[in-house]
């Protein structure tokens, strides 16, 4: 049974969550437009996420036309629509399922990189060295 003191724990914890988040993302959108811009960090970051993620989006999607294929074909051949496949099976991929699938392997991929890369650097103290020289680790 849940009483005033759980549930005043529980709300302050919540409520202190949500204003460390409102801080994060305030001194993030601070942070992005002041200067110097590191547009050749950009750059690398841009090709380390996304052109490497190219042949993981490719063969994710290969695989997912593939059983696509598999699931309709039955239902084609009962309407004698099987020569309409090759042409449902890309348009559907290109239009529909293939911005998802691109979007969920590179949020996935990209995270995780992005997420074992700060676990190195904290491991190996760069980020506090940073604090530590008066760079903002940010």
């Amino acid at each position: 049974m849940l009483n005033a003191n759980n549930i005043s724990t529980k709300l302050s914890a919540f409520l202190i969550e949500i204003g460390e988040m409102s801080y994060f993302a305030g001194r993030f959108f601070k942070e992005v437009f002041k200067r110097p811009f590191e547009f050749k960090e950009l750059l690398r970051q841009c090709y380390n996420m996304g052109n490497r993620s190219l042949l993981l989006v490719g063969i994710t999607g290969f695989i997912i036309g593939l059983v696509f294929t598999l699931q309709t074909r039955p239902t084609l051949m009962e309407f004698g629509a099987v020569s309409w496949m090759p042409s449902m099976v890309g348009i559907s991929i290109v239009r529909e399922i293939g911005p998802v699938i691109t979007a969920l392997v590179c949020a996935g991929r990209i995270g995780s990189s992005i997420g074992a890369e700060l676990g190195s650097m904290r491991v190996t103290e760069q980020i506090d060295a940073m604090e530590v020289s008066g760079t903002n680790p940010f």
